[in-house]
């Protein structure tokens, strides 16, 4: 898929929104904001800021347009969207209108979410996100990033079977070397300089290969055997590498729903 179908996807998406919902500003977030996306591979992570919280015909009329571009633009596939009231900006407990795999829900736009989009946020249409969205308070980042760390993630690792997933191997393992990153230096990185700092962190060189691979090429499937002891090493270092992480401060914080799956709401992964 060429570079050049997303960036036609992306002005169709501008265009058709704002006919959807009074739209006053289109961000992107994420791999294709921060300068590591791969067609094919990545989500496309945007934030619309509305006038108004979206009412049942605006709801439908989103729901409509994400199909719509779903069926009609192969690069829409992953198209993500979260769908944030010009009055709500400020809250960070908020749940917005999100489309997201497939389906229209509700959940709210992270502090990490926010942090990429002040840091670099690609803007599409309107006012830029440092414009319209506010700072973060001290802390606030480091805060989400460590509850997320306790309470889904640490969680996860005690069940042995989702790790026999590519996607929950995949996560996991960037999870922790960008939730590092963050709580030590401040920063936020992509994936792709996750996977350097895995090595560093000194997790299994063949497992970060094989991250690495699904994520640049297209690597051969893997045998079962194989499978379970990734599966049993990785689950061991993603565990080792959040108590690591927590140890360098604590946040209180409101649990996460019981683990489920890794395309969960947070951009730690």
């Amino acid at each position: 898929m060429a570079v050049t179908e997303t960036d036609r996807v992306l002005k169709r998406f501008v265009s058709e929104v704002r006919l959807a919902a009074p739209t006053v500003a289109v961000w992107a977030h994420g791999s294709l904001a921060m300068g590591d996306f791969q067609p094919g591979r990545s989500d496309l992570d945007l934030i619309a800021i509305i006038e108004s919280p979206a009412n049942d015909a605006h709801r439908n009329q989103l729901t409509a347009l994400h199909q719509r571009l779903a069926d009609e633009e192969p690069a829409a596939a992953e198209l993500h969207c979260s769908y944030l009231a010009r009055a709500e900006l400020c809250d960070v407990e908020a749940r917005h209108v999100t489309w997201a795999h497939h389906t229209l829900l509700e959940r709210p736009v992270t502090p990490v979410t926010r942090r990429e989009l002040l840091d670099g946020g690609l803007t599409l249409h309107g006012p830029t996100p440092p414009e319209l969205l506010p700072p973060l308070a001290p802390g606030q980042l480091e805060d989400f990033i460590r509850r997320d760390l306790a309470e889904f993630w640490l969680p996860a690792t005690g069940r042995p079977r989702l790790w026999l997933r590519d996607i929950w191997v995949d996560l996991g393992l960037l999870v922790v070397a960008r939730a590092t990153v963050t709580l030590r230096d401040g920063r936020l990185i992509t994936k792709g300089e996750a996977l350097t700092e895995l090595l560093a962190l000194g997790a299994p060189a063949d497992v970060v290969r094989d991250i690495h691979d699904r994520r640049y090429s297209d690597p051969e499937p893997i045998g079962r055997l194989r499978r379970i002891r990734r599966a049993m090493r990785a689950r061991a270092f993603v565990r080792r590498g959040i108590e690591r992480a927590l140890a360098m401060g604590q946040g209180g914080c409101e649990p996460h729903p019981p683990p489920a799956s890794p395309r969960n709401e947070t951009k730690t992964s």
